[in-house]
């Protein structure tokens, strides 16, 4: 671990976590919105947490993690689209609690929030058991196919976990809204899924016959 790499992961953090409160505090207009302390609170003391292990354990993939720069075209437009979509979805979240367009029951909130949990586990399953991950897409140096434990059930897990967390997000935060807008996160992966599969194809040895052994992406016998 360099002191280089945990300042900069320090500071990612932060701004993240600063960027997020405003998107959401501020159309809210007000600090009483616990709906959104509740969803930081989920998403950022496991991402800190993950962090933390990884910048001990794995420098190396924290350090692929964070210095992130698509070089596909199509890739760029699938990230600026993802970016608009949270925003829009955070901000209508601030709106519908200063508003009180919908009002949705707390057990469902908290609900939301259990999935947010467990979808943070799979994603640090599938950071266990793929070291390769990166958050562009490209094949790397010596990279192997992946074909046990979460990849042998479904090709793309890392993006089985990000549908549920994202999706949840709505959820927790007390916006069905905002749910409406998360579920634009589906069509976005799709493209990205199938021009990291060409990718793949065409630099990986043996993915070809990993996609035969394993037909679904992200959801088994759905999807």
């Amino acid at each position: 671990m360099s002191a280089k790499l945990f300042f900069q992961a320090i500071g990612k953090f932060l701004a993240g976590l600063v960027l997020i409160g405003l998107l959401l505090f501020l159309p809210a207009g007000s600090l009483g919105y616990w709906n959104a302390w509740l969803f930081i609170g989920v998403l950022f003391i496991p991402m800190f947490i993950a962090g933390i292990v990884m910048m001990f354990l794995n420098p190396e993939l924290l350090k692929k993690r964070l210095n992130a720069k698509e070089e596909e075209k199509e890739q760029k437009a699938v990230v600026a689209l993802s970016g608009l979509m949270f925003i829009a979805a955070f901000v209508v979240a601030g709106l519908n609690f200063r508003f009180s367009w919908i009002v949705t029951p707390d057990w469902l909130v908290y609900a939301g929030a259990v999935v947010s949990l467990l979808a943070y586990a799979m994603y640090a399953e599938v950071l266990r058991e793929n070291t390769y991950l990166s958050r562009t897409i490209e094949v790397q140096e010596g990279q192997k196919v992946i074909d046990t434990g979460l990849y042998g059930v479904v090709r793309h897990p890392m993006y089985s976990a990000t549908l549920f967390l994202f999706l949840s997000m709505g959820v927790v935060l007390g916006s069905p809204i905002s749910v409406a807008i998360t579920l634009l996160y589906i069509p976005i992966i799709a493209v990205r899924m199938r021009n990291e599969e060409k990718v793949l194809e065409k630099d990986l040895e043996g993915y070809a016959e990993y996609k035969k052994r394993v037909k679904n992406k992200v959801i088994p016998f759905i999807w």
